[in-house]
């Protein structure tokens, strides 16, 4: 995958060192010094992608000032240059065959610079405006035979929080108390707190710990939970008194009434058993499921879950701005890929996610946290 990127990286700076050529070339300076200055321009952009890799992958703590002064804007460079790729090789091919057909000039190589401008403009609202501004959604959720204690009940929903190096504790903590604001009956978080390694896993417990809900905060582990080690992360979050469910499930009482909270664990790492997280449920009672996967909605459904909760996808960060749930990165891989779904009497919702992977960016798929009420019906 490291070798698959850096060739792409390769790739997409052509765009981008036809711009600078084009711009140094106007200014005066011969091709050969303007060329010189958009190679090196385009090597200093391929090193910071080797400056990354060689860093590690794996996040660390005290290197807040290299992420936020060095990280942060050559990923503002590098999705500008991704999002040069498609038009430049489009315009590569399309625009010499008219420029032959019409008698003009071949690659008027102000296009390659307009290009990266605007994915210049377009990558820093997404690396350094979008990903921090959060939605606040609200749904109802139909349950049938949901008791009447349980008519109105509220759940706080999160995922995919990946506290780390370019998601820190304090906007996971404000995530927290947004999600407290509305006083909800449980809050629930749906995997992948972690982006890789252990180094932030009590600053993630301090952010899941600050959950107030009247039933309590209730986990469940995602793929990115075991990028390192995963059993520590269980131990903090438990010392918070956070209820992580790994295919297991409990009751949840009201006025005497009854509904079952079940939670498996990550599939990536063929650790999940939905039949285990559903062997203790009384039969009839109506059950929610916590999956950080939304893929198991199938197998959820024919088990009879009323309502499953996931994440996973992040809406793909990337999406047609308010056509996410068709047209995403996500769309293109997950059957289920952000928002409500149903099959039969079952309903799942996928929640966009709060923090990012790999490039820290989103557009058109905002992060959010999520109000679910439940309805009887």
């Amino acid at each position: 995958m490291v070798v698959f990127l850096f060739y792409a990286t390769v790739l997409a700076h052509v765009g981008p060192l036809l711009g600078v050529l084009g711009f140094v070339h106007g200014k005066g300076l011969s091709w050969p010094a303007a060329f010189g200055i958009a190679l090196l321009f385009s090597c200093f952009g391929i090193a910071g992608f080797v400056a990354r890799v060689w860093n590690g992958l794996e996040d660390r703590k005290g290197e807040e000032g290299l992420v936020r002064f060095f990280f942060v804007p050559y990923f503002v460079h590098w999705c500008a240059c991704v999002f040069t790729l498609v038009p430049t090789l489009v315009y590569l091919v399309v625009r010499p065959l008219v420029g032959l057909a019409t008698g003009g000039a071949l690659l008027p190589l102000a296009f390659f610079g307009a290009t990266y401008v605007t994915g210049l403009v377009v990558a820093g609202y997404g690396v350094l405006v979008r990903r921090k501004v959060v939605q606040r959604l609200a749904f109802e959720v139909r349950v049938k035979n949901l008791p009447k204690a349980f008519d109105g009940y509220t759940i706080a929903h999160l995922s995919d929080l990946h506290i780390g190096q370019y998601t820190p504790k304090e906007w996971g903590v404000r995530w927290a108390e947004i999600a407290n604001e509305h006083e909800p009956d449980a809050a629930v978080v749906t995997g992948d707190m972690v982006t890789s390694g252990v180094a932030f896993h009590e600053d993630i417990a301090e952010v899941v710990g600050a959950l107030r809900a009247k039933d309590g905060v209730f986990v469940s582990m995602g793929n990115h939970d075991y990028f390192g080690e995963g059993e520590p992360l269980v131990g903090y979050l438990k010392a918070r008194d956070v209820k992580v469910l790994r295919n297991e499930g409990l009751v949840l009482e009201r006025d005497g009434e009854k509904v079952y909270l079940a939670g498996i664990d990550d599939t990536w790492t063929r650790r999940a058993n939905l039949d285990a997280a559903l062997a203790e449920r009384p039969a009839q009672m109506p059950c929610v499921l916590l999956a950080h996967d939304p893929e198991v909605f199938p197998a959820a459904a024919k088990k009879g879950v009323d309502l499953m909760l996931s994440g996973h996808t992040h809406g793909g960060q990337i999406a047609v701005p308010f056509m996410a749930k068709r047209f995403s990165f996500a769309s293109l891989a997950h059957e289920f890929n952000v928002g409500i779904y149903t099959i039969g009497e079952a309903t799942l919702y996928v929640h966009p996610g709060l923090g990012t992977t790999g490039p820290p960016i989103r557009i058109g798929a905002a992060p959010a946290v999520t109000m679910l009420t439940l309805r009887a019906g």
